[in-house]
């Protein structure tokens, strides 16, 4: 067996027979599918697995080699880094750093805990804010809050990709179009 040792970044993107993004696993196991034929490399990552007789470069992307039927979830979990990442680490309110999150119609009066109700939040705005609503305290939001959407988030989470994703997650920046 291969001597792998986690670091920094020590994912694999594994995309479907048809190159749909599916999943995000660990380097010693996108290296077992490769080493059984499960899988295929697509991009290497940095260094190379070691074992008695041989050498791997690190898989960074692999693809299955056969088709696989996944039933995607709709949404995106709620979780309290999910919206920190959502929000850019930024209170709603004042845009300072986020240390909290927010209901914005207060849950004792009814809100709910939905992508739609929470913001982060520092701990001042938070504190102040209390029980009441943005609109009671003549506050505003920044941006409205809302679930994320697409494919990045859908695999990824709240995890940061590794730019050799980007490809495969449609993570690219538009090109600025020549005048």
């Amino acid at each position: 067996m291969p001597d792998i040792r986690p670091t920094a970044g020590s994912g694999a993107l594994v995309l479907n027979a048809t190159y749909e993004p599916l999943c995000v696993v660990s380097v010693r196991r996108a290296a077992i599918l490769v080493l059984s034929a499960k899988a295929v490399c697509v991009a290497d990552g940095d260094g190379i697995l070691h074992s008695a007789r041989s050498a791997l470069p690190i898989p960074s992307v692999v693809r299955l080699t056969r088709y696989v039927r996944v039933p995607y979830r709709t949404h995106v979990g709620l979780s309290r880094r999910a919206v920190f990442a959502r929000d850019g680490w930024r209170c709603a309110y004042c845009r300072g750093p986020a240390e909290t999150i927010d209901h914005v119609f207060p849950r004792s009066r009814g809100g709910r805990h939905a992508w739609e109700n929470v913001v982060a939040a520092c701990a001042r705005c938070n504190h102040t804010k209390g029980d009441k609503t943005p609109a009671e305290l003549g506050w505003r939001l920044h941006s409205l809050p809302a679930a994320p959407k697409g494919t990045a988030w859908r695999v990824l989470g709240h995890r940061a990709p590794d730019p050799r994703w980007a490809d495969w997650l449609d993570l690219r920046a538009p090109e600025p179009e020549a005048a």
